[in-house]
C-alpha cells in the first residue's frame, strides 16, 4: 500500500507540474515531462491476419523557429513486430497527435490519438484509472488492402512472384523455386512472354531481346550469371523514348541483381549438389550503418551438360547424297561470380553509389560425331567417318558502375549521373579430328587434324544522365543523355596438323578483326493526367558509328547514321471497376551484331559453314501495342495485350553456293543480309490468380504470325503460319512450412527466328561460357530462312521445406525436365537441300540446394534528424529478422 501511494502521489505530481506547463519546453525546475506509450495491433481487414514490418510513426503540428511556419514532426515511430504488434514509447501526454501507418500492398492509414487524463474541477477522480490512461491501447488498428497494386503482395518479409504492370512485367526471383543453384538461363524458363531454347538462347515474342544488368548494357552472357544472384527480371516489351532504341525487334529483358538498403546487416550462406556430383558454394550479406551501406555476394559452381543430337540431311545435285549423322557431346567445367559495391549517402537529398562484377569460368566440351554419307546412284555408295572435337575455354568478365543522385526539395525532382564500363576477354583451343573408316570394319582408313584457336576482348563504356520534374502532381518533364562507345578485337588462327603432329598455319582460313562502334543519344518526355486520362510523348535522338578493320587483308568497314528519329506515344485511361487501357507507338533500331558483321568464314563444321556480312544496315522497326489490364477484388490480375511490329531491312539468315577455300569444291555458306521487310502480330494472355488460401497460378499465352519478304528474285518465301506458346507456374503452400512448385510451358510449330539478336546485347545465353549461343556449330543446326522448329514441352518441379526460427534456413530440392521433352527439333530447308536436326540436353537433373538467412535489423536508425537529439529511443527497438 505504501508503494503503490507513493506511485500515486508521484503521478499526481507530474501532472500538476504538466498542468502548470503545457508546452513542456519552459520546465525550468528540471521537473520530468510526463510521458506515456501507445500501443496496438495491426490486422489485415479481411482476414484478421497480424501486418508484419509496417512503419508506424506518431507526429505532431509543431512550430519550426527556423522557417517561422508549422510542420508536422516525428515523435516516434517503429516497424511493427511479427505478431502485427507495436507499442510507442516515452510520448509525452501533452497535445495531440496524429497516427501514421503505411504497409507494403495497404492502403495508408492515419487516425488521430490523444490521452486522455481527465482531472476535472480538481476532483482527484479514480487514481488507478488515470494511470491507465498513461499506457493507451489502440486496439485492432485494420488494414485495407490496396486494390490498385501492380500484383498481388503477401504480407510477409518478400516480394510478390510476378508484379504485373502495363508497360512491363518484373518477375521476382525468389519465389522460382525451380531454378535455385543454376543460371540466369534457368530463371527465363520461368518468365512470361519469354522463351528459351535447349542452349539457353532467349526470345521474347519470337525475337530476340536487349539483354541489360541493372538498367546498362552488359558483356556477360546470361549463362555467366548465377540465378542466386538475381534479384528480379524486367520484361519490357514496347520501351518509350526514355530507353535504348536497340533491340527493336523485340524489347528489353532487364536483368536486376541483389543490392539490399536494409538497415543493419542481414545475408544468406547457400550450398547445392545436383544428381551429376557437381558442387555449387555462394553467400552475400549486406550492411547498412549510418551512411554507408555496403553490399557483397559471390558465387561458385560446377557444371557437367550432356547432350545427344541425330542430323538428317539431303543435299540436292547430280547425283543426291544423304547424310546421317550422331553427336554426344559432353561438357565439364566451373565459374565463379562476384559482386560488390557500396552506397554512400553525403546527406539527404545526395547519394554516391559504386558497383563491381566479376565473373570467370573455364570449361572443356567434347563432342564425338559418326557421320554415314550415302551417294545415291545407282548401285549406292557409302563411307564411314568418325569426328572428334576437344575444346578449352576460358572466360573473364568485369563491369563496374559509378552513379549518382540528387533530390531537389521538390518532391518527384531529381537528376541522376552514371557511368558503366565493361570488359571480357575469352579463349578457346579446338581440336578436330576426322577419321575415314572402312565401311564393313570400321577401322580407320585415313586420318586428319586441324587446330583453331580463338581470342576475343570487348570492352564497353556509358555515360547516362537523367532529369525528372514534376510540374505538378498529374504532369511531369524528362530529359537524358546517354553516350557508348564499344570495342572488340577477335583473332581466329588455323592450323592444318601433319601425322608427326606438326602445326602449319593455314592463312586462308584465319583471320583478325577489329571493331569500333558508338552510339550518341538525346531523349525528352512529357507525360500528363487529365482525370482518368493519362498521355506520355517522347522523342529520342541517336547518332551511331560503325568501324571494322582486317588488319591482315588491309580492309575497312563503315556504317554510319548521323541522325534517327525514334518518337514514342503511350496514351492510358483508368476505368471503373480497377480497369485500364492503353495504347502504345514506338519506332526502334536493331544494330547488326559483331557475329553478324564478322566477314570471317568458319569452316569448322562442314555442315555449317558460316559467314557475317559487313555490308549489312541496321533494321528499324515500327512497333504498336494496345493493353488491357483488369484488377479484381481478389487481388487477382488479368493482362490482354495485342501487338504489331513491322520491320524494314529486316536482318535474316542467307544461304550462297561458293567454292570452299579448303576443298575447291562447291559449298554452302550460311550468312546474313537485309531482308525487304517482315511483320510480326499476336495476342498475348497474362493471368495472376490465387485459386486458394494455398495455391497460386500464373498463367501465360502468347498467340502470334509473322512472315518475312525477301526482295530477292528467285529466292522461296517463307510460309507463314500461326504458332503459340504457353506457361504455367503453379506454387502451394503446404502444411508443415513444406511449398511445392510445379512449371509448365508447351510451344507449337514455330518458324525459325529471322536472324539472331542485335545491338550486342542480347538473347544469346551461352555465348560465354558455352562457347556461341546462336545456332551453327557442332551438330549442324539450321541457318537457314526458311524452316521451323518442332513442337516441344517440358514440366520442372522443386519442392522447399523451411525451418529455424523466422523461416530462417530451408532445403530445397528441384529437377528440369520431368518427362525428358525439352528438346530442339528443327526442319530446314532451301534449293540446296532439305535438313533435320534434333537434339536434346541435360534432362532430369536433380539439384538439393541449401540456404540460410540472417540478419539484424537496427530500425532505430530510421529515426529523423530531430529525433537524433532525444535522449531516449522513443520506442524504437532492433529485432530479428529471417529475411
Amino acid at each position: 500500500m505504501v508503494k503503490m501511494f507513493i506511485v500515486l502521489v508521484s503521478v499526481l505530481a507530474g501532472y500538476t507540474t504538466f498542468a502548470q506547463n503545457p508546452m513542456g519546453n519552459g520546465n525550468r525546475n528540471g521537473n520530468q515531462q510526463m510521458t506515456g506509450s501507445f500501443y496496438g495491433k495491426l490486422i489485415e481487414t479481411k482476414s484478421a491476419k497480424p501486418v508484419e514490418y509496417a512503419s508506424v510513426q506518431l507526429v505532431q503540428n509543431k512550430f519550426d523557429s527556423a522557417t517561422r511556419k508549422r510542420k508536422e514532426v516525428v515523435i516516434a515511430g517503429m516497424l511493427t513486430k511479427v505478431n502485427g504488434e507495436f507499442s510507442l514509447e516515452n510520448i509525452p501526454v501533452s497535445g495531440q497527435f496524429k497516427l501514421k501507418v503505411t504497409a507494403i500492398g495497404f492502403k495508408p492509414h492515419e487516425q488521430p490519438v490523444a490521452f486522455d487524463l481527465k482531472m476535472a474541477g480538481g476532483n482527484s477522480g479514480d487514481f488507478s484509472s488515470m494511470l491507465g490512461a498513461l499506457d493507451k491501447d489502440l486496439g485492432n488498428i485494420k488494414m485495407d488492402i490496396d486494390e490498385q497494386i501492380l500484383g498481388n503482395v503477401t504480407v510477409v518479409s518478400s516480394k510478390p512472384g510476378l508484379q504485373l504492370g502495363i508497360d512491363r512485367k518484373v518477375f521476382n526471383v525468389d519465389k522460382n523455386l525451380v531454378s535455385v543453384g543454376g543460371t540466369a538461363v534457368d530463371v527465363m524458363r520461368n518468365v512470361p512472354s519469354i522463351n528459351v531454347d535447349i542452349d539457353g538462347n532467349v526470345t521474347m515474342r519470337n525475337n530476340s531481346p536487349q539483354i541489360f544488368v541493372d538498367g546498362r548494357p552488359t558483356t556477360m552472357s546470361l549463362d555467366q550469371i548465377p540465378a542466386d544472384a538475381i534479384e528480379s527480371v524486367e520484361i519490357i516489351t514496347n520501351p518509350s523514348a526514355k530507353f535504348d532504341a536497340s533491340g527493336g525487334t523485340s524489347g528489353i529483358l532487364n536483368v536486376v541483381l541483389k543490392k539490399n538498403r536494409k538497415v543493419g546487416y542481414n545475408g544468406s550462406v547457400r550450398t547445392n549438389l545436383d544428381s551429376r556430383a557437381r558442387v555449387g558454394f555462394g553467400g552475400d550479406i549486406n550492411l547498412r550503418q549510418d551512411k554507408v551501406n555496403f553490399f557483397l555476394g559471390t558465387n561458385l559452381n560446377q557444371r557437367k551438360s550432356i547432350s545427344k543430337g541425330t542430323t538428317g540431311r539431303t543435299t540436292f545435285g547430280n547425283p543426291n547424297t544423304e547424310l546421317h549423322q550422331t553427336d554426344r557431346s559432353t561438357m565439364m567445367g566451373n565459374f565463379g561470380f562476384l559482386r560488390s559495391g557500396f552506397d554512400y549517402f553525403i546527406d539527404n537529398r545526395n547519394t554516391i553509389s559504386v558497383a563491381g562484377n566479376f565473373a570467370k569460368g573455364a570449361f572443356k566440351p567434347t563432342t564425338v560425331s559418326e557421320m554415314l554419307t550415302e551417294i545415291l546412284t545407282n548401285p549406292k555408295t557409302s563411307s564411314l567417318s568418325e569426328r572428334s572435337s576437344n575444346t578449352k575455354t576460358n572466360f573473364k568478365n568485369a563491369g563496374s558502375t559509378l552513379s549518382y543522385k540528387h533530390n531537389f526539395p521538390k518532391s518527384g525532382q531529381e537528376l541522376t549521373a552514371d557511368v558503366t564500363y565493361n570488359s571480357s576477354r575469352n579463349s578457346s583451343v579446338n581440336y578436330i579430328r576426322t577419321d575415314s573408316l572402312d565401311y564393313l570394319s570400321h577401322n580407320v582408313v585415313k586420318s586428319s587434324s586441324q587446330r583453331q584457336d580463338g581470342n576475343g576482348a570487348n570492352q564497353n563504356f556509358v555515360f547516362q544522365t537523367d532529369y525528372s520534374n514534376p510540374i505538378n502532381d498529374k504532369s511531369k518533364f524528362e530529359i537524358g543523355l546517354r553516350a557508348s562507345a564499344r570495342k572488340v578485337d577477335n583473332k581466329n588462327s588455323f592450323y592444318i596438323i601433319d601425322a608427326s603432329g606438326n602445326l602449319f598455319y593455314n592463312p586462308l582460313l584465319s583471320v583478325s578483326y577489329n571493331s569500333t562502334d558508338q552510339v550518341y543519344a538525346a531523349y525528352t518526355t512529357y507525360s500528363n493526367r487529365i482525370q482518368n486520362f493519362g498521355y506520355q510523348l517522347g522523342l529520342r535522338v541517336e547518332s551511331s558509328n560503325y568501324e571494322g578493320h582486317l588488319p591482315a587483308k588491309n580492309q575497312d568497314f563503315n556504317i554510319k547514321f548521323p541522325v534517327s528519329l525514334f518518337p514514342s506515344i503511350f496514351l492510358s485511361n483508368k476505368m471503373k471497376n480497377d480497369q485500364e487501357l492503353q495504347l502504345n507507338y514506338s519506332r526502334k533500331i536493331n544494330r547488326p551484331n559483331f557475329f553478324q558483321l564478322y566477314p570471317y568464314t568458319d569452316y569448322s563444321d562442314s555442315l555449317n559453314i558460316s559467314r557475317g556480312n559487313p555490308d549489312l544496315k541496321p533494321e528499324f522497326t515500327n512497333s504498336a501495342e494496345l493493353t488491357y489490364q483488369k484488377t479484381f477484388k481478389n487481388k487477382d490480375n488479368f493482362i490482354a495485350s495485342v501487338y504489331y511490329k513491322n520491320t524494314n531491312d529486316l536482318i535474316t539468315r542467307f544461304q550462297v553456293k561458293e567454292p570452299s577455300a579448303v576443298t575447291n569444291k562447291d559449298v554452302l555458306v550460311n550468312t546474313y543480309i537485309n531482308a525487304s521487310s517482315s511483320f510480326v502480330t499476336g495476342l498475348e494472355l497474362v493471368s495472376k490468380n490465387k485459386m486458394t488460401a494455398w495455391w497460386d497460378m500464373t498463367t501465360n499465352l502468347n498467340l502470334y504470325t509473322s512472315k518475312i519478304t525477301t526482295g530477292i528474285s528467285g529466292q522461296p518465301q517463307q510460309d507463314q503460319f500461326a504458332s503459340w506458346f504457353a506457361k504455367m507456374n503453379n506454387s502451394f503452400k503446404l502444411p508443415k512450412n513444406f511449398t511445392l512448385q510445379l512449371s509448365g510451358n508447351y510451344q507449337s510449330k514455330t518458324i525459325l527466328p529471322p536472324g539472331g539478336s542485335g545491338g550486342g546485347g542480347g538473347g544469346g545465353g551461352r555465348g560465354g561460357m558455352f562457347g556461341g549461343g546462336g545456332g551453327g556449330g557442332m551438330f549442324g543446326q539450321a541457318t537457314s530462312s526458311q524452316g521451323y522448329v518442332r513442337a516441344n514441352y517440358s514440366v520442372d518441379a522443386a519442392l522447399r521445406f523451411e525451418f529455424l526460427k523466422n523461416k530462417q534456413a530451408s532445403l530445397s530440392l528441384n529437377v528440369n525436365d520431368i518427362f525428358k521433352t525439352r528438346r530442339s527439333d528443327i526442319h530446314s530447308e532451301s534449293a540446296y537441300f532439305s535438313q533435320d536436326v534434333f537434339r536434346r540436353r541435360d534432362p532430369q537433373i536433380f539439384r538439393l540446394n541449401f540456404n540460410w538467412r540472417f540478419g539484424k535489423f537496427d530500425a532505430s536508425l530510421f529515426k529523423r534528424k530531430n529525433l537524433k537529439n532525444q535522449n531516449d529511443q522513443n520506442g524504437i527497438e532492433g529485432m530479428n529478422i529471417g529475411q
